[in-house]
Order: C-alpha cells, then structure tokens, then sequence
C-alpha cells in the first residue's frame, strides 16, 4: 500500500494511540514529521520523541503526553490541508484554534511553524494542521 498522505498518517497514529492510552507511537520518520512533532513537544502536546535507527526507514518514536488522573494532552487534531486539496493561507489570514487554545501548524518559506510563529515573522503557508 502506498502511502499518500504521511501527515495524516502520522496525526491518526497518535490519535489512535492516545485514544488506546498507549504510552508512546512509532511512526515512520521523515523530516516534515519530525517538525511536526517537535512543535507538538514545544506546545506542551507530548513529552518527548526520539529517532530510532532502522531499516529500512528510520523510525519516530513519540511519547504521549497525560495528565496526573489520565487525561489526555490532546484532545483534537485534525488535517486541513490534504494532497486531494491544499489549503494556503496569507500572512493575514492565519485561522485561530479554539479562540487561540489549539495550535494550527502551516508549512512556510522559514520551515514548518505554528501559526503564532507565523504571524510574528509575517509569513504565511500551507496549513499542515490543527491541535487542541
């Protein structure tokens, strides 16, 4: 099976995997994931994430965030830009997650940002996703 959309694998996994209440998620890696990933670590949206040397793709190993009682640190993720429709937006026009509670994650000319990045450097993009 050939993969089309590796974004959206990626956040499906770790949906997944938090829904199971899994401890950590391995993903092929690939380095727009592991931007995307690292922005979900500096956002507080999980704990850690490391790349395991493998064949024959080196593989992201992202460890899921709770809280003290099990709660999850993600409650949403969602794709808005897909391969089938690519959704950009100006520097202007950058889309507020729940009132600026999520993250919205664009692909940019400066590398993947979060949208609040994105509005500080004046640069807009295509919209990777949305976290909350």
């Amino acid at each position: 099976m050939s993969m089309t959309d590796p974004i959206s694998d990626l956040l499906t996994r770790i949906r997944n995997a938090q829904m199971a209440r899994h401890p950590s998620v391995d993903v092929p890696s690939s380095r727009m994931k592991l931007e995307i990933v690292r922005i979900l670590k500096d956002e507080g949206y999980v704990e850690e994430f490391e790349v395991v040397q493998a064949a024959p793709q080196d593989v992201l190993r992202v460890r899921l965030k709770y809280g003290s009682t099990g709660e999850r640190a993600i409650t949403g993720l969602e794709r808005v830009s897909r391969p089938g429709r690519r959704v950009y937006c100006g520097k202007d026009e950058i889309p507020k997650v729940l009132g600026g509670l999520g993250v919205t994650i664009l692909s940019t000319p400066k590398g993947i940002l979060t949208g609040g990045a994105c509005r500080r450097l004046g640069v807009g993009g295509e919209v990777l996703c949305n976290v909350w």
